[in-house]
């Protein structure tokens, strides 16, 4: 049988087309190499927050506009925005690592952290994360809330949470000192996040005592925030195997 010679030019067009080169296979990325102290050399910041002068006056925290919320919290409300006990050591101080971890990366912790709406206020009020660990969102209460992260490096985002609604799960994907976080129902429902893109973070508890712990040694600058403070740095060296102390004062920002 004879072929046309049109047929057999349509015939090589099409397996020219056919033989057309193809973009190469997307290779894939290296995974990220993790830093990992060594626990033989690995040291500890540890330290006290203390407030330099009398302690301030607590001012009472009026719930009156939610019957739910004052039922929830019979008697006195105080604010917790300067907690100090009769030693002057302070309560709810954010404590972490400015510098000196450069050129590090640091796996993301398995475990939520957990942000907990109880009593009409945000539990705890002072929250250190690293990035891109889980933040677990949850209301213990029989009222609505609603929680309003402010943040500006982050993305902002505002959602209300009734009564029996399951956890919420969130991210912090950038750095940012500190996130402000409000209940847009609640006026005085307030909280503070730390993000970080490391490990190494404390908050003072009662006690006003912070530690930092599995730090490889070298020369940091630790920087401290507090709500009413506000931000204040040292250079710590800490030794191999070694512990050093540190002493935060504060006092109200000007």
């Amino acid at each position: 049988m004879k072929i046309s010679v049109w047929a057999l030019c349509a015939v090589t067009l099409f397996a020219g087309c056919s033989r057309a080169p193809q973009p190469p296979a997307a290779t894939a990325s290296p995974a990220p190499t993790y830093f990992q102290p060594d626990p033989a050399t690995a040291g500890t910041i540890s330290g006290t927050v203390h407030w330099n002068g009398s302690r301030p006056p607590m001012a009472v925290v009026d719930m009156s506009s939610d019957p739910a919320c004052a039922k929830l919290n019979p008697g006195k409300v105080y604010d917790n925005s300067v907690v100090v006990d009769r030693k002057g050591n302070v309560a709810n101080a954010f404590i972490y690592i400015k510098a000196g971890l450069e050129g590090k990366t640091f796996a993301v912790p398995t475990r939520p952290v957990t942000i907990d709406q109880r009593a009409c206020r945000f539990q705890p009020l002072i929250l250190g994360v690293q990035t891109q660990q889980r933040v677990d969102i949850i209301n213990s209460d029989s009222v609505t809330h609603n929680i309003h992260p402010m943040a500006h490096i982050n993305r902002e985002w505002n959602h209300s949470q009734e009564p029996g609604d399951p956890a919420m799960h969130r991210q912090f994907l950038k750095q940012e000192i500190m996130v402000p976080v409000k209940c847009n129902i609640h006026g005085w429902m307030r909280e503070y996040i730390g993000v970080v893109d490391n490990p190494y973070f404390a908050v003072s508890g009662q006690d006003g005592h912070f530690e930092i712990p599995n730090l490889p040694p070298g020369t940091y600058t630790i920087a401290i925030w507090h709500e009413k403070a506000g931000l204040q740095e040292q250079q710590v060296t800490v030794p191999a195997h070694g512990a050093q102390q540190v002493t935060f004062d504060l006092h109200t920002k000007s």
